[in-house]
């Protein structure tokens, strides 16, 4: 159960520190699925918010596949009011977990992080390269913004870049 209140202290020092950063930076904070299964999550983060003075619409919380696996609803509930406060919302490690692509459109969600696991194996494995392209062209049609995560090369910077990816 300590995830709960370690989760909230990361949350409250990443806004703390972000608040002293220039607007136009934005900050991303993982919310594991036992925090989002165990606490009010999104009174947590209006606390944090509150607290530091951070511009919601400069924060983004990841979430993983894994928070769908229990009471959906109630998780989509927890999100749309995250949403509503103006805070982003970013699905981490698309693809290697509990994906679904039938609750994809549906999760009220800003963004898709592309697994490093796919983007490292980039630009020499072509089966990389067919789901880095199939991710980026259903990401636009459920009008998600897509981020790639792992990035370590010019080259694959490129790839990324020309496919549409926030690298």
């Amino acid at each position: 159960g300590l995830i709960v209140e370690i989760g909230r202290r990361a949350l409250r020092v990443a806004c703390a520190q972000a608040s002293r950063w220039p607007g136009s930076i934005r900050m991303a904070v993982n919310v594991s699925p036992v925090q989002f299964e165990l606490s009010d999550v999104a009174a947590d983060i209006a606390a944090a918010l509150s607290e530091t003075g951070l511009d919601p619409a400069r924060l983004d919380i990841e979430i993983t596949e894994g928070i769908f696996v229990t009471n959906l609803a109630a998780t989509i509930e927890k999100l749309e009011a995250i949403r509503r406060m103006g805070v982003g919302i970013a699905l981490d490690d698309f693809g290697t977990g509990y994906s679904s692509l039938a609750y994809l459109g549906r999760l009220p969600i800003d963004k898709i992080k592309i697994d490093q696991s796919f983007v490292r194996r980039l630009p020499a494995d072509r089966e990389a390269q067919a789901i880095v392209a199939t991710v980026m062209s259903l990401a636009r049609v459920i009008d998600k913004a897509v981020i790639a995560e792992g990035m370590e090369t010019a080259e694959q910077a490129g790839l990324l870049a020309a496919t549409g990816c926030q690298t």
